[in-house]
């Protein structure tokens, strides 16, 4: 297939890229810089010239290709609910686009804007947070579109991790360095799932590959790996000290990512594993972060 992959030269985007033409699939790469466009060609992957803010750059893109695989989004949570609103945009861009060509469309979301309807991990048949409180919605844009004769997939990543990266962990590392100490809270003994970045990648491919009307899926591995663990390991790569924090003290110390860090956010994805037979064989989060690139 001819694939068009936006966030191309992201983390994910480039191992994504990798399996994909590992493949034999045909990759076109999304960049909005000169820097992103030579990094594409040098891996071999064609280059579509746009940008998320600019939809009829992604439109383009989009009806060029068999399928698309969305991953660009911008992360920086200070204009969270404005990026919400760009990639609901860039969504609907690519929808429309695919619409008259009978396209694919896997679209990326995240196991932690998911919501269960009791204290148990999450599954793939949980439905998305919404509403004015949680402003990023990209399931919602995108699964009107089955009904419109797009075959639309949903990745749900959990912490997507290698020796450099490691998702929200990449924050907590941040902070620690920053103030002084790791820190968790009360017993630590929230949990966030997780995967490592090339099982990931496989598991977009399989997506893609498969092909359904509609379908979601979870890119988890472990489904929940205890912040107290992660708070350890992390102090002993940084050599600095652990301390448990209390809820009132989460937000001074956690800033915008204070209510993950009391939140739960175990899933499951043993319905992903049946229906795809995706066996995720990657290094654990806490493996990846005792090697990890502390310098």
């Amino acid at each position: 297939m001819r694939v068009f992959v936006t966030g191309a030269t992201g983390f994910i985007g480039e191992a994504v890229v990798k399996e994909l033409c590992g493949a034999g699939h045909r990759v076109v790469g999304l960049a909005r810089s000169d820097a992103g466009a030579a990094a594409l060609r040098a891996a071999g992957v064609e280059v579509h010239r746009g940008d998320l803010t600019q939809p009829e750059t992604l439109a383009a893109g989009a009806r060029d290709a068999d399928a698309v695989v969305h991953l660009a989004f911008n992360h920086d949570f200070s204009k969270f609910a404005e990026n919400g609103q760009v990639e609901r945009v860039a969504i609907a861009a690519l929808g429309d686009a695919l619409v008259s060509t009978g396209g694919a469309l896997v679209v990326t979301s995240g196991t932690g804007m998911v919501s269960a309807p009791t204290p148990r991990p999450v599954t793939e048949d949980d439905e998305p947070l919404g509403g004015a409180q949680f402003p990023r919605s990209p399931e919602r844009v995108a699964q009107p579109y089955a009904d419109r004769g797009v075959r639309v997939a949903i990745v749900r990543l959990p912490q997507v991790h290698d020796p450099h990266k490691a998702g929200l962990v990449s924050f907590v590392i941040a902070r620690a360095r920053e103030l002084g100490y790791v820190a968790h809270v009360g017993d630590g003994a929230t949990c966030w799932p997780a995967a490592h970045v090339r099982d990931v990648a496989r598991l977009y491919r399989l997506a893609l590959e498969r092909n359904a009307p509609f379908a979601r899926y979870h890119a988890v591995a472990e489904e929940g790996v205890s912040l107290r663990s992660i708070a350890e390991v992390v102090g002993a790569g940084l050599n600095l000290p652990v301390r448990s924090i209390t809820a009132d003290e989460s937000a001074a110390y956690f800033g915008w990512m204070s209510h993950l860090a009391q939140r739960d956010l175990r899933a499951s994805s043993e319905h992903t594993r049946r229906t795809l037979a995706w066996e995720p064989a990657g290094p654990s989060l806490l493996d990846d972060l005792r090697t990890f690139a502390w310098v």
